[in-house]
């Protein structure tokens, strides 16, 4: 039985939903960076929501989701109604307990983490004072997101994917409102940011809760800590709670390597991280969270072949759009962050250092994203150790990179003058220096990629398909014809030009370049063979 076609609409649903969140996300970001600016209030709310950013994809979006989906979906295929409400009803206590616990430490222990998060801003007692009273703000946020994870790994387990999609738009809204108006009614407009992450964790949790009703399922939480489907998803998720989030975890020890650089380096970061999260975040989790259920049954009633497809399929899919999306972030970084963030407090050598970020981390979105599809062939099969093995070595090595990397590089761009003073003092007054931190992550992404590859084909759980060579030729020659579209466009209009040109001028030029590469990409696949049904399956 083929289960091609439904992912392909699970995809459409989820990535459309996503799709809404990801444009209010952006208009949060231009919101953010026009009232705002780049300085050090906005470097210590970077750091104060990264916290609980992190919490909330390591919990949600990583182990408990891989976790809780494939548990989940053994007792719906194989248990009773009554005993999957059961199983709701003890997760969900349980899992707001353990994190009721976390947040209460979190809020006592606020100055120590943000000496953690951030031992760079010690010697600037205003931004630490400030990134300890925005932690308090967000890290409540923590439990609300996980509770809103639940409910939709429910909804996804019943393959109801939208909503769920569409509950990050909340918090876009709710930040939106905090910068455009409630920051002008603080003593500390920078505040605004802070209490709008509470107010939207609380409001993504009521959004969902009817739809958990309608199914039968929500049941006033218990404590489960013996329940063994509750057992069964602790002992899965343990491991992946550093395993399926090592991209995160690089991220959140960036976070303290960029404390110790240059003012704005956290900014800087942040916003050319937003510009990886319409390929990632729209298409790449849409093909994560839809495929590991599928997975996960085919993995129950034992259907090899079935598993084989489904995954084959969302490698390939997950191929087509990755690799333009790298191609198009690499040749259009300058004129993207020019125009989209650059007015207000936003100045053009703010989007310069944002630009070279998106540069060094764009070379890597096709493996965070094939990484993103290859996780779930594992925990499909509840095997969360695998992962950890390949995410621990990827992590070692984006540390080392990073610091080797920024050493070259301020050796390579420093003045004498810098090179004399002690080494943590002379970078964290040269920028750019996250340019190799951005470079390390890229790097320790496709470690990450080829280390999965070669244990699940070690494994003999996935036989790859025909067709794969075709495939490659066809992606290959559409990325090349969007480059040659793209290159000629910016040979026109050469991208130093873009941060000083009017913003009239710089949407209407990045329309037709992105228009012109699009359409240029779709055309030589269209030429080479490729057709929309090649998306069903074999």
């Amino acid at each position: 039985m083929t289960r091609q076609p439904s992912l392909l609409r699970g995809v459409f649903s989820f990535s459309s939903m996503t799709l809404i969140s990801r444009v209010l996300g952006l208009v949060r970001d231009v919101s953010i960076a026009h009232v705002f600016g780049v300085n050090a209030a906005t470097d210590a709310f970077f750091i104060a929501f990264r916290v609980p950013n992190f919490m909330r994809r390591l919990f949600a979006e990583g182990s408990f989701s891989t976790a809780f989906v494939p548990v989940f979906t053994e007792v719906k295929e194989t248990g009773s109604h009554a005993e999957l409400k059961e199983l709701t009803s003890r997760v969900a206590g349980t899992l707001g307990g353990v994190l009721l616990l976390i947040v209460a430490l979190g809020l006592i222990f606020a100055p120590q983490v943000a000496t953690g998060f951030a031992p760079g801003a010690l010697d600037q007692p205003h931004k630490f004072d400030l990134t300890i009273h925005l932690l308090r703000l967000t890290i409540p946020y923590i439990l609300f997101v996980s509770l809103t994870a639940l409910c939709g790994g429910v909804l996804n387990s019943f393959s109801r994917f939208a909503l769920p999609a569409l509950t990050p738009v909340i918090l876009n809204l709710c930040l939106i409102a905090g910068a455009l108006w409630l920051s002008h009614h603080l003593v500390v407009p920078i505040e605004s940011l802070g209490w709008a992450v509470l107010a939207a964790g609380i409001l993504q949790l009521l959004f969902l809760l009817p739809s958990i009703r309608r199914l039968d399922l929500l049941a006033l939480p218990r404590w489960g800590w013996n329940h063994p489907q509750v057992r069964k998803i602790m002992r899965l998720m343990l491991p992946t709670l550093f395993g399926s989030s090592v991209a995160q975890i690089n991220l959140l020890l960036d976070t303290v390597v960029l404390s110790l650089l240059v003012t704005g380096s956290q900014t800087w970061m942040y916003q050319a991280t937003r510009f990886l999260e319409l390929p990632l975040g729209v298409f790449g989790v849409a093909l994560g969270t839809v495929i590991l259920p599928a997975l996960s049954r085919h993995h129950v009633t034992s259907d090899r072949a079935g598993f084989s497809r489904s995954l084959d399929w969302g490698l390939r899919t997950t191929l087509l759009i990755s690799m333009p999306a790298m191609c198009g972030l690499l040749l259009l970084a300058e004129p993207l962050v020019a125009t989209i963030f650059q007015n207000g407090k936003f100045t053009p050598f703010d989007s310069h250092m944002t630009a070279i970020a998106i540069v060094g981390l764009a070379a890597g979105v096709p493996a965070i994203a094939l990484t993103r599809t290859l996780l779930p062939a594992f925990y499909s099969r509840q095997d969360t150790k695998t992962p950890v093995r390949a995410g621990v070595i990827a992590l070692v090595v984006n540390m080392v990179c990073n610091f080797a990397l920024i050493a070259l590089l301020f050796e390579i761009w420093a003045p004498p003058s810098l090179k004399r003073l002690p080494w943590l003092e002379g970078i964290a007054r040269q920028p750019g220096l996250h340019l190799g931190m951005a470079i390390a992550s890229s790097v320790s992404n496709y470690l990450q990629f080829a280390l999965l590859w070669w244990f699940l084909r070690r494994a003999g759980v996935y036989r790859r398909q025909p067709g794969w060579r075709r495939h490659w030729l066809q992606v290959g020659l559409a990325c090349v014809a969007l480059a040659v579209v793209v290159g000629a466009g910016l040979w026109f209009w050469p991208w130093q030009q873009w941060t000083y040109e009017r913003i009239v001028t710089r949407v209407w030029r990045l329309a037709a370049l992105v228009c012109a590469g699009g359409a240029a990409y779709i055309v030589a696949l269209y030429a080479t063979g490729f057709r929309m049904r090649d998306l069903r399956g074999a």
